[in-house]
């Protein structure tokens, strides 16, 4: 049996300013995308160093805005109607990915319009980018000791001291792991090689969904919400079945429309 280490969460501390391992999660996800962005914009490729340079900040705006906004609607819609205020309350935490989702697409949408690209062009660019920052951010999950499983009995459960006493599932891990480097590598491999327009986006669709709904069955409910239906359904899985299914009639889609094209990546 494991048991947490129980890191510190905050990292460092300068004078009365604290920074929390959380928040350098997100800066790490940033900083690889955007290296990983500018080398993948070679010579030859649609892309330029530059445009890299303008597309973090988009997308770091798409994350930020659109995790709060998500995870006030989606998690904590209650505390909003009752004070609407607790929109800006982030020193609480609180972020979604479904959210931070919609709002990067918004983002991406907003970026095509000003640099003359399309909207699927820069998702299928960006896509296997953003792996990184997924998994940064549940590492920063485990840190914090939060979002953790169900009680297990396997070799590697984990007790969770804010938890309880019982060893559980660190499905944060899992989800670091399917999320990061397992995603990364599936959509970098793939777009390697000449796809048609979407199809990148819409295998990111399709892996995200699959990982996130399989591991919310060893992943406890946020407490406040519990279970939706059938005593397993829960608000992970009812947001990323959709994306199993929008991306797998995208990629349908665009193989049907375009069943061969010369690499853009």
């Amino acid at each position: 049996m494991l048991v947490h280490p129980e890191f510190d969460p905050i990292a460092l501390t300068l004078g009365p300013l604290q920074v929390h391992w959380y928040g350098l999660m997100y800066l790490i996800g940033f900083a690889g995308g955007w290296w990983l962005g500018r080398l993948r914009a070679r010579p030859g490729s649609a892309w330029t160093p530059a445009d890299m340079d303008d597309l973090v900040f988009y997308i770091a705006l798409g994350v930020i805005l659109g995790g709060r906004i998500g995870y006030t609607l989606f998690y904590g819609l209650d505390n909003f109607l009752s004070n609407p205020l607790t929109l800006f309350y982030i020193w609480q935490g609180g972020m979604s990915f479904h959210g931070g989702f919609l709002g990067v697409l918004l983002a991406m949408w907003i970026y095509g319009r000003k640099r003359d690209k399309g909207f699927w062009q820069v998702t299928d660019y960006i896509a296997p980018l953003v792996t990184i920052g997924l998994g940064a951010g549940r590492i920063g999950n485990f840190i914090n000791q939060e979002l953790w499983g169900k009680v297990s009995n396997l070799p590697w459960a984990m007790v969770f001291p804010a938890a309880g006493p019982e060893p559980r599932h660190p499905s944060m891990l899992y989800e670091a792991i399917l999320e990061g480097p397992v995603l990364f590598l599936i959509l970098w491999l793939y777009s390697a090689k000449p796809r048609p327009t979407m199809a990148v986006s819409a295998l990111f669709l399709i892996c995200y969904g699959v990982f996130r709904f399989g591991i919310e069955f060893v992943r406890l409910p946020d407490a406040h919400i519990g279970y939706l239906a059938f005593g397993w359904l829960t608000m992970g899985q009812v947001l990323s079945a959709p994306m199993i299914l929008v991306g797998i009639g995208l990629i349908i889609f665009a193989h049907r429309r375009q069943p061969s094209q010369s690499k853009t990546l």
